[in-house]
């Protein structure tokens, strides 16, 4: 990929729309404007200018607004000229295709962000944030990908790297200057320094468990025994009639989803057939759904009819009933409750509700959302959320940080612990793209869109 290449792509989703955008980037963008636009000198430089772009034949193609950037102010550090036709297919292609005539090729996937990285006008953190911008599919996705295009992680990385440079300078001005008049070597300092990294780097690294949250959301299924309620909770959580709901039990013999309206992260709820002993070949074969629906999902909502005696679980479900990822809903709370409750699944959190008419419904959902991020099954808004790239970086540098510190102890290696320092610091250039490493680049921009 070289940046001495004009490239052009469109950078709108294929179809029909109002408008489409097509980018320029390269030594001929300034050139292609004013051949095209029939001018002996190019647009003024980040002002939109309105003009009839003709092929070369003469041939007008579409009236379209242009904005022309001049290196390096602009977001690759070249030339760029960003050009709005009408959302026609044919007139997209047709611009493209007469761009390519006079002297374009077409851009590889990320190939406009990759130039930007490889300008040094944003860091690998913040190509990647890019990609996951455009991809989010929640508000709680968006801030996270909003928060890594401002460059949040690329500091904090910042950051350690110039509390570890600080403390390998202190080691090896012991390592290259063991003549001069230094105070007594003491490594307490830097040891406590690695010590306090090392936890960061590992406190952000799990961090990278809600990566897939954030990405394709959590699943939440629900399940218990037939009549508990759980159509009724399907129903109040999504906010619509989805699931059919009766008096006759085992009317569920398949699993429904939908998702969760008001919470900010996507979280789909699954409703299960109801699990009992006995009933049809058919029922049985929808509670075999049911628990491998359980066993999948991140999260168990256990509707219960708090009215009446506690059901007895059946054992497969028992055992996938975790404290931690599981929360009863005790429905018919408008009811006198079962004296037996008090006492039953005491381990488990119960959340009295009643899902006859919808009337606990915002406020069932609004738990629900802080009861995930609680039990650190979703994100909170607050958590800077890194990948799973960014994660095995921050455990390799701990790891390398654990070692030096070991090399600290007594009778201190001080020349083993700085080497473990500066493999950390270069573990650390991975995540921002400091170290060169073509291959990982091309496999991370291979998975970007054309046109971006």
């Amino acid at each position: 990929m070289s940046t001495s290449e004009t490239i052009v792509a469109a950078a709108t989703p294929a179809g029909r729309s109002a408008l489409a955008v097509i980018r320029i980037d390269g030594p001929l963008a300034a050139t292609i404007a004013c051949a095209a636009f029939g001018r002996n000198t190019a647009p003024a430089a980040r002002r939109a200018t309105t003009a009839v772009w003709r092929d070369l034949a003469g041939t007008p193609i579409d009236q379209v607004v242009a904005v022309l950037a001049i290196a390096p102010h602009s977001f690759t550090g070249n030339d760029s000229l960003e050009v709005t036709c009408h959302g026609n297919p044919l007139l997209v292609r047709r611009l493209v295709e007469d761009s390519l005539a006079r002297g374009c090729r077409s851009a590889e996937p990320g190939e406009f962000t990759r130039r930007a990285f490889l300008a040094g006008k944003i860091d690998l953190t913040q190509a990647e944030a890019i990609a996951d911008l455009i991809h989010a599919s929640s508000e709680r996705a968006l801030a996270s990908a909003r928060r890594q295009l401002a460059g949040e992680l690329g500091r904090q990385v910042a950051a350690w790297s110039d509390r570890l440079l600080a403390a390998l300078a202190t080691l090896e001005a012991h390592i290259d200057f063991p003549e001069e008049d230094l105070p007594t070597e003491d490594p307490a300092g830097p040891m406590q320094t690695l010590v306090k990294i090392e936890s960061e780097l590992s406190g952000y690294a799990r961090t990278a468990r809600h990566d897939a949250a954030l990405r394709t959301g959590l699943r939440v299924a629900v399940v218990g025994a037939p009549n508990a309620g759980k159509s009724s909770l399907l129903n109040t959580l999504s906010g619509s009639a989805r699931a059919l709901v009766s008096a006759e039990p085992g009317t569920t013999r398949d699993f429904l989803e939908a998702p969760i309206a008001g919470l900010p992260l996507t979280v789909t709820a699954v409703d299960t057939a109801g699990l009992r002993t006995g009933g049809s070949a058919l029922e049985h074969a929808g509670m075999e759904r049911a628990l491998e629906q359980a066993r999948a999902a991140h999260f168990l909502l256990l509707v219960v009819d708090r009215s009446a005696p506690p059901p007895s679980l059946p054992t497969e479900l028992a055992a996938l009933l975790d404290p931690t990822r599981t929360l009863v809903i005790a429905n018919k709370s408008d009811l006198p409750a079962h004296p037996a409750h008090a006492t039953w699944r005491a381990e488990l959190t119960k959340l009295p509700t009643c899902l006859l008419d919808g009337r606990d419904a915002e406020a069932l959902r609004d738990q629900l959302g802080q009861i995930l991020v609680d039990r650190e099954v979703a994100p909170g808004a607050e958590d800077l959320v890194v990948g799973v790239r960014h994660a095995d970086a921050l455990l390799r540098a701990a790891a390398a940080l654990k070692v030096a510190r070991e090399h600290l102890a007594p009778p201190a290696q001080t020349e083993l612990a700085a080497a473990r320092c500066r493999e950390a610091l270069d573990v650390l250039g991975e995540i921002v793209g400091r170290i060169d490493n073509e291959r990982m680049l091309d496999k991370l921009f291979a998975s970007f869109c054309i046109g971006k």
